[in-house]
């Protein structure tokens, strides 16, 4: 695990599914906020403001990266204002890797204390 990434850690519920929602592809900010409610089966409903301010945050920390509409599979720019599509860089698949690496080192912790109190 890179160290900066450890610096990092623990991660808020909210920035992991955040980070979690860009692992498979960029998204409109829209499409995050309706994947992190469904990922987090409903435990983080974000309102648009607060989600802006957590992408703003990590466009600062240089986790996510802002792309051009036309970056996602299908998009065609259209009309109006172009909406802003968001991905992971490295550092920021890099700090989920190991927010992921630190949650497995918790479940396993209790998978066997949880193992030794019931024999």
């Amino acid at each position: 695990m890179p160290a900066l990434a450890e610096n990092e850690l623990p991660l808020t519920e909210a920035t992991y599914f955040i980070l979690l929602s860009l692992a498979d592809e960029p998204r409109h900010g829209y499409a995050i906020l309706k994947d992190v409610e469904a990922l987090s089966q409903a435990r983080i409903v974000f309102s648009t403001g607060t989600l802006y301010g957590a992408l703003k945050r990590l466009l600062d920390t240089g986790w996510i990266e802002r792309l051009d509409d036309t970056a996602l599979p299908g998009s065609e720019p259209g009309p109006g204002r172009p909406r802003k599509a968001y991905a992971l860089t490295q550092l920021g698949r890099r700090v989920l890797a190991a927010e992921v690496a630190r949650l497995r080192t918790l479940v396993k912790a209790a998978r066997r204390r949880l193992i030794q109190e019931a024999t």
